[in-house]
């Protein structure tokens, strides 16, 4: 039996996770870091997802990191969503605007939540200590997606844990679900310095972007996007990542989107 803490970590290759994970590891957590491929349009996060296990595995983290892809794409690819839609357009403009909701995949937490659970529970017994079961939602997910608010982890949380054996070996963690990207930011930045990491290294292999090129660069337009820029900006950063446009373009169109919803 293992002694070291462990955590099983929804893990989509995107900033908030990213920064998740780089929590865990400060707080000296082996990690098993579950990613989705799911005929999600900006698969090009997975293939990030894995440029920064190999990071942080060549800098001190070989033996506390597994990472896993789990392939349900036969699955979710039949799910009205404009993520997986090719015939549907990911929509441009605020995070919080009314047309966001097309990028919503129904149940698709509820989904990758069962899958983790039941991972967790399955390794459970190699560890002395319960392990935790970690999600990156934020604050900014409330208003667009119902399955990213505290109350649809807790009661989901506790059905399973009524259907299932050795549930008291689970705990929920979801430090970020009242925080915004901005603090996301903040706290990967104190996780980072600990750990003796590159912030631009690591944020340079993420994407928050729902609709990038075939190039893999984000518009800098979708509502994602603009959350990102604007998280970067006000904790007075440069995108490490490459846009379709300059930095200081995709910016200057982040805060004028920004500008135009709150005078809506």
């Amino acid at each position: 039996m293992l002694k070291n803490k462990c955590s099983v970590l929804s893990f989509s290759g995107g900033m908030d996770s990213t920064s998740l994970l780089l929590n865990l590891l400060s707080k000296n957590y082996s990690v098993h870091a579950i990613s989705f491929k799911y005929g999600q349009k900006h698969e090009v996060e997975v293939n990030l997802a894995k440029k920064n296990i190999s990071y942080l595995k060549n800098h001190g983290f070989k033996d506390r990191i597994i990472h896993k892809i789990f392939d349900i794409s036969n699955i979710l690819s039949n799910f009205n969503s404009s993520l997986i839609d090719k015939g549907q357009d990911v929509p441009e403009g605020h995070y919080e605007s009314e047309s966001m909701k097309s990028t919503f995949v129904p149940n698709r937490n509820a989904i990758f939540f069962s899958l983790i659970y039941g991972y967790a529970i399955s390794i459970s017994k190699d560890y002395n200590e319960k392990i935790s079961l970690s999600i990156g939602a934020h604050s900014g997910d409330h208003a667009i997606y119902p399955d990213c608010r505290l109350e649809f982890f807790e009661s989901l949380f506790n059905s399973l844990q009524i259907g299932n054996w050795d549930s008291s070996s689970i705990e929920l963690y979801i430090p970020y679900i009242d925080m915004d990207k901005k603090d996301i930011l903040r706290d990967a930045e104190k996780s980072i310095n600990q750990l003796n990491l590159d912030f631009d290294t690591i944020f340079k292999n993420t994407i928050t972007s729902y609709s990038p090129d075939k190039n893999g660069l984000s518009s800098g337009k979708t509502g994602s996007d603009i959350e990102r820029i604007l998280a970067f900006n006000s904790i007075n950063k440069k995108d490490p990542i490459k846009y379709q446009d300059s930095w200081k373009d995709v910016l200057n169109h982040a805060l004028k989107t920004e500008r135009e919803f709150i005078n809506e």
